[in-house]
Order: structure tokens, then C-alpha cells, then sequence
């Protein structure tokens, strides 16, 4: 923390979090960024993995990113071979996005990447500590997430 820090902010949670999101974002940002990768590319490709194809419009929904930047996402993540869009059979006006084999093996890359960087940012704590905040994050991001 820095030394110049009022008290009344280290002690206060929201401060808190927001600086450690900060630093969260930062080793991550380094991490996949050596991989030539972004965060958006790993919540797609999961998405896809973990839900199976699915429309631009609804990949957006899931993974709350912008309409505007899943287009330009998606069209990074295709010009790798890592995902294919094609018509929807259903509605030819809607793209239907599938996980390729390639994207399935990046993402993977991508997920050892993550968990390296999750051990840096959680070093000094426990593995019971480390569930603990897991499971308080979650709480906290539930209950807030319906607003």
C-alpha cells in the first residue's frame, strides 16, 4: 500500500477492492498480453467452450460486452482461426459463432496463463483464504449484479 495512504481509505473496502482490481487487471492485461491475447478473447472463447455456439448478440449478452466490440472480437478471434461464424440456418440475418479445435487449444493456453496469474495476485494468502474471498466476492457480485 502506499505509505501516503489516508487511514480511513485502507481500512475502507471499496477502496480496497478497486485498488486490487486495478492490480488484477494489470497482471492480467501482462499475462495474456504475452500471449497476444486480451480479456475479451477469454471470456468469448469460454463462453463458446462452456455454452456451445451461439449468436454475436447473444455472446455479448452473456459475457456483457458491447455489441461493437464482440464484432470487432470476434473478428480478431476469427482471423486466428479461432472461432467460425456462419449464417444461422434459423435466420439468415444472424451469425452463429463456433468454437474451433485451434480455439479450443488457445483457450486452454490462455486458461495456465490465468491461473499463473492467479497465484501471483494471491500469494499471500492460504488455500482456505483463498476460497474464503472467492466465495465473498461472489456474494458480494450477486447480490449487486440485479441492480
Amino acid at each position: 500500500m502506499e505509505p501516503g495512504t489516508p487511514a480511513r481509505l485502507r481500512t475502507t473496502p471499496s477502496w480496497l477492492l478497486t485498488q486490487t482490481a486495478a492490480h488484477a487487471a494489470h497482471l492480467v492485461a501482462d499475462g495474456l498480453g504475452a500471449l497476444g491475447a486480451r480479456g475479451y478473447h477469454y471470456r468469448l472463447l469460454a463462453a463458446l467452450e462452456e455454452q456451445g455456439p451461439a449468436s454475436q448478440a447473444d455472446l455479448g449478452r452473456r459475457c456483457r460486452i458491447d455489441r461493437s466490440d464482440v464484432v470487432a472480437v470476434l473478428n480478431e478471434l476469427a482471423a486466428k482461426d479461432l472461432v467460425v461464424r456462419a449464417p444461422d440456418p434459423a435466420d439468415r440475418r444472424r451469425n452463429v459463432v463456433t468454437l474451433t479445435t485451434a480455439g479450443r487449444c488457445e483457450l486452454r493456453r490462455m486458461g495456465e496463463t490465468l491461473d499463473r496469474v492467479q497465484d501471483t495476485l494471491l500469494a499471500p494468502l492460504s488455500r482456505a483464504e483463498r476460497d474464503q474471498l472467492t466465495r465473498l466476492l461472489t456474494i458480494l457480485l450477486d447480490h449487486h449484479a440485479d441492480r
